[in-house]
């Protein structure tokens, strides 16, 4: 998604307490950021935060961070969850926000950092075969938030795109996630846990079906897990390394 820019933002998320500047600092450690033993939650691409300003506004014995790689986003998501917990007459006390390419989450969070649920809504299809590796929900993202979701743990993901939705259920099926619910048209199953975000409503409003699953960890042969998830998340990060540098180069 396109957003245009906004001067006002990266000054704002600064002042903010809240919003971390250095999260990498935090890694193995985030629970003691919360200064409490409640269980922890992640959204990986928060965009404007309309969803994780609701759901951790209703839900304060829950600790929530969420992420992504834009500030003029993060600085709309730092807005909208001001105006949901000053309208609750509540502080902001369990949520945090930061700026970070998810796929080099794992620098971020290690096994020290267990969380119970990964959120994520309306992603980048990359509709593209050679890009599909870029997905949030490929193969090589799900054995990096394996390092971090605890065993029992789910995912919750929603779509509009078919193809991505077919695709990832095979992507969590092959890395060790059992689905235990999916529906290709979430307002007509019955979940009533749900939260509409911005995506969920523009898409409904055009006749689009919502796509949804929860997918939840498995635990895996200690020596898969070692010649399969460590191998594919120091590759990946590798790669994104590379990736930067060459950028930086240019």
């Amino acid at each position: 998604m396109r957003i245009r820019r906004k001067p006002w933002a990266r000054p704002e998320l600064a002042e903010w307490e809240n919003c971390i500047d250095v999260p990498a600092e935090n890694r193995g450690k985030w629970k003691s950021l919360f200064k409490n033993d409640a269980p922890m939650m992640l959204e990986l691409g928060c965009g404007k935060g309309g969803f994780i300003s609701k759901l951790a506004v209703a839900n304060p014995d829950i600790n929530y961070i969420a992420v992504d790689i834009k500030s003029e986003m993060l600085g709309l998501a730092m807005r909208n969850i001001k105006r949901e917990y000053a309208e609750a007459n509540r502080e902001v006390d369990n949520v945090y926000i930061f700026s970070q390419e998810i796929m080099l989450i794992s620098k971020v969070f290690s096994n020290e950092d267990m969380f119970d649920r990964i959120y994520i809504n309306f992603c980048n299809p990359w509709p593209k075969t050679h890009d599909h590796k870029k997905r949030l929900t490929h193969n090589n993202q799900l054995m990096q938030y394996r390092e971090f979701l605890k065993d029992g743990g789910e995912i919750r993901f929603k779509t509009d795109n078919d193809d991505l939705f077919l695709s990832s259920k095979r992507y969590f099926a092959e890395c060790g996630f059992e689905l235990t619910f999916v529906t290709e048209d979430l307002h007509n199953s019955g979940f009533d846990d749900n939260i509409e975000t911005e995506h969920e409503k523009m898409f409904s409003e055009q006749g689009i079906p919502i796509k949804f699953l929860i997918a939840k960890k498995l635990t895996i042969n200690p020596a898969e897990k070692q010649g399969s998830e460590s191998e594919i998340c120091t590759e990946k990060v590798e790669n994104c390394d590379e990736k930067h540098e060459n950028m930086n180069d240019n």
